[in-house]
């Protein structure tokens, strides 16, 4: 990567704006591509990153609704909803450039595989522990953490590039750890988001409040068991015991906070869950492996999900005036 490399990041929320601000800081050229009313907010005023230790605002970041920037960035980040990634990557890759790396940082464990189908470049799996929200355009709030895992998922992706992106986060402020099983890393994180995340959309409760329900815990534990048992159908040995320890890691460093799909749901948008409990459910059938705690908070999740969207579009829309 050059000295100042051209950064791009797609689907600008909280985590890609969180992300981009802090590479904007160190001295990268970000571009966030967003909703309009953030990108407003950023040209007009900045982008606002607020932390525990006051409100810090990033100039100099630019901000754009069209793809255009993405000819000829070096990195790209990837950071829209799981629904949207196999049509984004079919629509942006004859922008981009065959040295150019695309870096997922979504939930989930298929979307670096979904992009792969599709560009003509390296994809690297990003799995990133930190809570955050964007409470107003132009606002990206940090509650918590902040680590990132990174790992390649395509072949052919020199060591050497690899560890400069790295670098390039670590100037960031970011503390990154290099894997070479991204795979297993994502399976990690989505065994602890379904513990968390349903949960916490259903009870809009933060993490903290949910750990100390007796009863909710004991949910969490089955959700675990069913998707640790999935995670080792896909071939991922990955130990109970020292995922629960993870979950229980999660209330202590981020009490406050809520999930991203508690969120969303609060936001009436779509959620992701479709990709989190989902996920277990889905790719447990092809295994035979029943998952009935899993099934049952997605059609919940989806349930709260149709109304809260539905109930938005209409004050949307308003009442048709008779003509």
């Amino acid at each position: 990567m050059t000295s100042t490399p051209s950064i791009v990041v797609v689907g600008a929320g909280a985590v890609g704006s969180y992300f981009g601000a802090l590479l904007a800081r160190a001295g990268a050229r970000v571009t966030l591509i967003g909703r309009a009313a953030h990108v407003d907010a950023i040209r007009a005023d900045g982008l606002r990153l607020q932390t525990a230790a006051g409100v810090l605002r990033i100039t100099g970041i630019e901000a754009d609704t069209g793809y255009g920037a993405l000819r000829g960035a070096e990195l790209i980040l990837c950071c829209v909803k799981s629904a949207a990634t196999e049509a984004l990557a079919r629509e942006i890759a004859p922008l981009l450039r065959a040295d150019a790396v695309v870096l997922s940082l979504q939930n989930g464990v298929e979307n670096p595989q979904r992009l792969a189908r599709h560009l003509p470049c390296a994809v690297v799996a990003g799995v990133v522990y930190a809570a955050l929200s964007l409470p107003a355009p132009g606002l990206v709030r940090h509650a918590g953490g902040g680590e990132l895992v990174l790992g390649a998922v395509t072949p052919g992706l020199a060591p050497a590039r690899l560890e400069a992106i790295a670098a390039r986060w670590t100037t960031a402020g970011v503390a990154v750890r290099l894997s070479d099983q991204p795979l297993a890393e994502l399976w990690h994180k989505l065994v602890v988001n379904c513990a968390w995340n349903a949960i916490s959309a259903l009870t809009q409760a933060d993490y903290a409040t949910i750990a100390a329900d007796a009863d909710l815990r004991e949910l969490q534990l089955a959700l675990l068991r069913e998707a640790v048992a999935v995670a080792r159908a896909e071939g991922q040995g990955l130990e109970f015991e020292a995922l629960r320890a993870a979950v229980e890691r999660i209330a202590v460093a981020m009490p406050t906070q809520r999930s991203s799909t508690a969120q969303d749901l609060a936001a009436a948008k779509p959620t992701e869950i479709d990709d989190l409990n989902g996920a277990v459910v889905r790719i447990g059938a092809r295994h035979g492996i029943a998952t009935p705690f899993n099934a049952a908070l997605t059609a919940l999740v989806r349930l709260r999900q149709n109304a809260a969207c539905s109930r938005s579009a209409q004050i949307e829309t308003g009442p048709r005036s008779r003509l």
